[in-house]
């Protein structure tokens, strides 16, 4: 399988590095992946018979040293001419107002029958169903498994696993950074700020950490759910975000008192015919399948009309998390051609 591989972040480096700590485990599979691209915003490096990733590990992710022939001028562009690659693997940032750059990278291979695996939500927030379209007509495949929690199988349990049932509603807790933060004033009983000062500085809440803790991120991956799983066409101006930064931690401490927690949660619902959605702060018991997600994990509860409630909990967050989900989307796609 001939790939390339489009942003040069912290999970594509740690793809890189888990596509060789794998590579035993792949050959059992049949899987032979050949990176023919690294493209960056400046440019890139291309190799036809496969570039060599040992060499750009042991050099600490430098793709100017003189053996790899980084050039400027090696973009999508290159890729759609020289038509040689099976997949195209995208992870430049997200942008969840345009969806670019990813948004025009997707398209521009799938027109071109190219396979897509990404974990960009910003594209698939905006333009799900159109690129979805655009891959049945091309006849290849779409991998999103990354885009709604990383490393938890949400899409492929909604897509798989439950098929056959009526999806009655998708209730999920899938920011990472805001789960950490309420946990950590649930458990230690500290104000918001103080909670979200450990998160930046353990590394766990980004330097813009807005979007999550205002719940867009999580409605980014709830909508997502929506519209994959209930063939749903709402957009982020179709639901109610609140988020956790006006919370005050003796409201905490008093659902706390009482057994409770609260917590960030996305959910989307059908009420008569319509599908709809919100994001806020919700104060669960015991009962609740999510009560006991905890920390940066992350978890999603699917009702149906026939399987009944079905839960999935847990994944790990972090880069070489992501980078599992992207490998993990890769060789289902691989097992499905074959």
């Amino acid at each position: 399988m001939n790939i390339g591989i489009i942003g040069f972040g912290g999970v594509s480096k740690a793809l890189i590095k888990l596509l060789g700590d794998k590579s035993e485990y792949l050959y059992n599979l049949g899987i032979h992946i050949r990176v023919k691209y690294i493209i960056k915003s400046n440019g890139g490096i291309y190799n036809n018979l496969g570039i060599n990733l040992e060499e750009i590990i042991s050099n600490d992710f430098n793709l100017n040293i003189e053996s790899l022939q980084f050039k400027e001028d090696i973009n999508i562009n290159t890729i759609v001419k020289n038509n040689d690659i099976d997949m195209l693997v995208e992870l430049t940032n997200t942008n969840i107002e345009t969806g670019e750059p990813g948004l025009t990278h997707i398209k521009l291979a799938l027109e071109n029958s190219i396979n897509v695996v990404t974990g960009n939500k910003g594209p698939i927030l905006l333009q799900y169903n159109n690129l979805k379209k655009l891959a049945d007509k091309n006849n290849v495949k779409l991998g999103i498994g990354c885009t709604t929690g990383g490393a938890l199988p949400s899409i492929n349990v909604g897509t798989f696993d439950i098929a056959g049932s009526d999806v009655l509603s998708i209730e999920g807790i899938l920011n990472g950074t805001s789960n950490y933060i309420l946990t950590e004033m649930y458990e230690n009983e500290v104000d918001y700020d103080e909670a979200l000062n450990k998160a930046i500085s353990l590394g766990i809440a980004e330097a813009n950490y807005n979007l999550d803790v205002e719940g867009y991120d999580t409605a980014s991956k709830i909508l997502i759910l929506a519209n994959v799983i209930m063939n749903s066409s709402l957009t982020i101006d179709d639901i109610k975000i609140q988020g956790i930064n006006l919370l005050y931690k003796s409201l905490i401490i008093n659902e706390k008192k009482n057994g409770n927690k609260i917590k960030l949660i996305g959910k989307i619902y059908k009420e008569g015919e319509q599908i709809k959605a919100y994001v806020k702060p919700e104060v669960i018991d015991k009962s609740h399948p999510l009560y006991f997600v905890d920390g940066k994990n992350k978890g999603v509860l699917y009702s149906t009309d026939t399987l009944g409630d079905i839960s999935v909990i847990g994944g790990a967050s972090g880069t070489i998390n992501a980078a599992a989900a992207i490998l993990r989307d890769i060789i289902n796609i691989f097992c499905k051609e074959k």
